[in-house]
């Protein structure tokens, strides 16, 4: 909970680089605004280079003999220095360490809902400190936790990586994980593979029902052509025999 800044007693933070008059020693060593050397010159040389200039006269390596200070716009220096660290925030990677913990003597289920939030915890690029907890004379059977956590850095080998091998600490053991490369480079996604697999599985079963649909369909159709054709042929057959007689009644 932060303190009140009515209650807050500490000194207020000040920026501890000196310039102009608040640099107290005899000599420095001038580098001017163009970055180069303008050579070793009295404070009061120094504090005169400067405000011809029109700029500040910064202190930036105190520890050097004699100090070594620059000219520059003393704002404009602060504004670019945040900015450079900024940027540094921004590109570092905040690692989030997770705890989950165990009993020697936990049920398969509680075992495997445990186990599914150390595996959500890696692949959100977490590492994880998996702690098995003794109580009373379990303590005297540490292979029972040692058996618990090689077995879980086993099953979680491809989301995984071992930092700390499994140490006792008091009735306490505890085992550090870290998310594997494959996991960090982006290419441990077991869930994804499951969902294509079954969303190629559906297609493959509808071709597989039209191919049998396209199979049965022919022979029904030529069936019903068979019944179509038959009285066509019939009619061509009887064609010749019912002209011979019309022309056997024409001649009688």
């Amino acid at each position: 909970m932060p303190v009140p800044r009515r209650f807050d007693r500490r000194p207020p933070e000040r920026d501890t680089t000196r310039i102009n008059e608040r640099i107290r020693v005899p000599e420095v060593r001038v580098i001017d605004d163009e970055g180069n050397q303008a050579g070793v010159m009295t404070i009061a040389q120094a504090l005169a280079f400067a405000q011809e200039r029109d700029l500040d006269l910064v202190e930036v390596a105190p520890e050097a003999r004699p100090p070594v200070c620059r000219v520059l716009d003393y704002s404009k220096y602060k504004y670019e220095q945040a900015q450079k660290v900024k940027q540094a925030k921004k590109h570092q990677q905040q690692i989030t360490v997770r705890e989950i913990k165990f009993r020697p003597k936990i049920a398969q289920h509680d075992y495997d809902t445990k186990k599914h939030h150390v595996e959500r915890f890696l692949r959100h690029k977490d590492k994880v400190k998996v702690t098995i907890m003794f109580r009373g004379r379990e303590v005297t059977h540490p292979e029972r936790g040692t058996a618990i956590l090689d077995r879980l850095a086993e099953e979680l080998a491809e989301l995984g990586v071992v930092e700390q091998r499994p140490m006792q600490e008091g009735r306490n053991m505890t085992m550090m994980m870290a998310p594997s490369k494959a996991v960090l480079s982006g290419r441990a996604d077991g869930d994804t593979h499951g969902d294509d697999g079954a969303a190629a599985a559906v297609p493959a079963a509808q071709a597989e029902n039209g191919a049998q649909e396209a199979v049965s369909e022919p022979p029904a159709e030529n069936g019903a052509g068979a019944v179509k054709e038959e009285p066509v042929a019939a009619d061509a057959a009887d064609a010749p025999a019912a002209k011979a007689k019309a022309k056997a009644k024409a001649k009688t």
